[in-house]
């Protein structure tokens, strides 16, 4: 039934800015039957055309960024048909980044995704802090994370105990599962392109992990 209590998936946008594609992933999570929120992490609804104002933007979030993303938990928590402690973060690229950092700080989430975001950090997570369980999906041809990152992360989450798995797609560029990642290459001269078969399966990997998670 519709007043069934659900789980919450907080969706974390690209570095665009909360545009249609975080939406979109919102609405096929709602789909499956979470409650689902995409979190605006600029505030204000802003978005970028452009890589320099992307850039600045997502620069510009800086400390704000936990107060932010802890702020959406609390909608999710807030509502009515929210399943208390059960919340899930997903991040595509800047979103990516965001949502690994914020299981590294500890926060009470059950599982954390990334798809194609940085896995660089300089706070790496400590012994035992991290209570979400991580799945990464990045591209093996991106030059934004090259196979020494993904490494150093897959030894920092060893180190730290943490539950997580790592696919790394070969061939696959930056922005993997947006469709108008090969649009905004084109323009900008960017490493960036859209792979189906990449998207489908990190797509089918997510819905077996929220499962599995959810239970």
């Amino acid at each position: 039934s519709t007043d069934a209590k659900r789980p919450g998936v907080l969706v974390v946008h690209e570095w665009w800015g909360h545009n249609d594609y975080a939406r979109e992933r919102a609405r096929m999570l709602a789909e499956l039957g979470y409650l689902a929120l995409a979190v605006d992490m600029y505030g204000d609804g802003k978005t970028a055309d452009h890589p320099k104002d992307a850039k600045a933007f997502a620069s510009a979030v800086g400390k704000s960024a936990q107060p932010r993303f802890e702020a959406a938990m609390k909608v999710l928590e807030d509502h009515p048909l929210y399943a208390s402690g059960e919340i899930v973060a997903l991040g595509y690229c800047f979103g990516g980044t965001q949502v690994l950092n914020m299981a590294r700080k500890g926060l009470p989430l059950k599982g954390v995704v990334s798809y194609h975001g940085s896995l660089a950090t300089e706070q790496p997570a400590q012994a035992g802090a991290v209570q979400a369980k991580i799945a990464v999906f990045t591209g093996a041809a991106d030059p934004m994370i090259p196979s020494e990152q993904v490494e150093a992360f897959k030894a920092e989450m060893a180190q730290a105990g943490v539950d997580y798995s790592v696919v790394s797609y070969p061939g696959v560029k930056h922005s993997f599962t947006n469709p108008e990642a090969d649009r905004f290459a084109a323009r900008f001269d960017m490493p960036l392109g859209y792979d189906a078969a990449a998207d489908r399966d990190s797509w089918t990997k997510t819905e077996a992990f929220l499962k599995e998670l959810f239970n």
